[in-house]
């Protein structure tokens, strides 16, 4: 974002506390009851199917709905939250558990066994450590209507991590006839066991969704802590404002009108603080990785030099300048997949994402490959303030490299359906999408789906690299940290000489509420457990 954009941007949103009221005309109970929260999420809520895709959105929205076998805490360890107890054999091969007593789905019915094995075999056939499990699964059954057990062919130490990481797509339990849905097509159905009932027939894509607490939902005793602890959810109704706008959204909170901003733009961030009825924040401590996604199936990017040749153009500066602004503490280069300040934290192969930037020398690699000028298809959402900027500074360096850019202006929710597609970017495929990643979800290989290079079982892009996915099965048979430490360091130079992804750089983002709102924490998504509002 230049300079001019931004004082726009602080102007409008300046000026526009005092026209939004009229503009959202939003309900009076929504804007004076404390049981009323209204919340701008980060982007717009599409479809509604946590396993089917990974969208973060989607995930956040989820955790209100469907709860979780176990769940994370703040110190990334899994903490039980439907299971009440479980069991494990000597030899680490059978685990059978037990879940807790009275919990029940939205339309009334109890969750069963049953429940939770369809779930987790719906879930498992979508998430990289699911893969893992279902490669050496040998059964997975119900015991009774409250137990279920898990046979292994040989032991999965990180199994409750699993089951209870907040990386997508996260293990939700649904109604077993929901679960039985094919996982590459969306529930028609949102019938949760979690805190909050969806209400349907309120879904507005694009403007509006709607949650009401269920009243026979059971929390936990425990505190909430991120995912696990008792999902203690103090309001009747949480609406969802759709506002890609981020003027609108500022001024929108500025007048009261909504609660909790959850991504400000950091443009904004001082109009904000100087307005004593909000209180802003970095939003998850653990930060965020920004990413270039290619399409490794198909040409151009099918070809490593290709992909090493934007490797070795890409500027982070500009790309976390465009994204967070000029403050400096809110971003740094990463010449790494691994999250920075965490123990596995190594910057071996990154080399290439430092010092000047060699548009000969990528022209030349381009010229070696053959490249003969076919599109990249770029996907890129207006409606989200991350990849946005980002897109527009690649469709920049592509252009300046000599290639061909087809810039595809959508929105995110559209960029979620698409990028799914395994066509040829010219006949409805891609050829390249921005996103990021959560702090938590790149602290390890454990949750770090764009880092896995399975092929056809990998995330969106599909890599195919023996040598990275070696090193990541090493680093599942590590026996103490060191040895992790070295495993990483050798999955980093892998990872970066194939061009899984592309680092744009890591960033902190904020998140602002009203000062009558208590309860908000950072993490890697907003947790509604606790939150209070006066």
């Amino acid at each position: 974002m230049d300079t001019q954009r931004r004082g726009i941007l602080q102007g409008a949103a300046a000026v526009g506390a005092a026209t939004v009221a009229s503009t959202l005309a939003a309900p009076a109970i929504a804007q004076s009851n404390s049981k009323v929260l209204r919340f701008v999420p980060q982007a717009n809520l599409a479809n509604f199917d946590p396993i089917w895709g990974t969208q973060y959105v989607v995930r956040n929205a989820s955790q209100l709905v469907w709860d979780t076998l176990y769940g994370i805490d703040d110190k990334l360890q899994p903490q039980r939250q439907m299971i009440e107890s479980e069991e494990v054999s000597k030899d680490g091969l059978t685990w059978t558990f037990k879940l807790r007593p009275g919990m029940k789905f939205h339309d009334g019915t109890p969750v069963r066994a049953a429940d939770c094995v369809a779930s987790i075999n719906r879930w498992s056939q979508r998430d990289a450590m699911g893969l893992m499990l279902r490669a050496i699964q040998k059964e997975l059954v119900t015991v009774n209507d409250s137990s279920f057990r898990w046979v292994l062919s040989k032991p999965y130490p990180k199994m409750l991590y699993a089951l209870g990481k907040v990386g997508t797509p996260c293990c939700f339990i649904m109604p077993e006839r929901l679960a039985k849905t094919d996982p590459f097509k969306q529930i028609e159905e949102y019938i949760g066991s979690g805190p909050m009932r969806f209400v349907r027939n309120e879904w507005k894509p694009g403007a509006l969704a709607v949650f009401e607490r269920y009243k026979d939902y059971q929390p936990r005793s425990e505190p909430p802590n991120w995912f696990s602890g008792g999902k203690v959810i103090h309001f009747d109704r949480i609406e969802w404002v759709i506002m890609p706008d981020p003027a609108t959204a500022s001024a929108a909170l500025q007048s009261g009108e909504v609660d909790w901003w959850e991504s400000p733009v950091s443009d904004l961030v001082p109009v904000l603080r100087r307005n004593k009825n909000i209180k802003v924040d970095i939003a998850d401590p653990l930060g965020n990785i920004g990413a270039f996604r290619l399409n490794h199936m198909h040409p151009p990017f099918n070809d490593v030099r290709i992909r090493r040749a934007v490797q070795m153009v890409l500027n982070q500066e500009d790309y976390m300048r465009a994204v967070v602004g000029s403050d400096e503490k809110l971003w740094k280069r990463l010449p790494s997949f691994i999250t920075p300040g965490t123990p596995l934290y190594t910057e071996n192969g990154g080399d290439i994402l430092k010092g000047p930037r060699n548009y000969d020398a990528a022209k030349k690699l381009l010229a070696e490959a053959g490249y003969k000028g076919p599109p990249v298809t770029c996907l890129v959402a207006q409606d989200n303030p991350f990849v946005k900027p980002m897109g527009e500074i690649t469709a920049d360096i592509l252009k300046r490299l000599g290639m061909t850019v087809d810039f595809v202006a959508t929105d995110w929710g559209t960029v979620g359906q698409r990028r799914a597609s395994k066509s040829e970017p010219g006949k409805g495929g891609w050829g390249m999408f921005h996103t990021w990643h959560a702090g938590a979800d790149h602290v390890n290989p454990a949750a770090a789906i764009a880092l896995r290079a399975n092929g056809e079982k990998a995330w969106f892009g599909w890599p195919n690299i023996a040598s990275v996915e070696k090193e990541i099965e090493a680093w599942y048979g590590a026996k103490n940290l060191e040895e992790e430490k070295a495993v990483i360091a050798r999955l980093n130079k892998e990872a970066m000489e194939h061009v899984v992804f592309i680092p744009t750089g890591f960033f902190y983002t904020y998140q602002a509420w009203r000062s009558n709102v208590s309860g908000i924490v950072g993490g890697p998504l907003p947790w509604f457990s606790g939150v209070k509002k006066a």
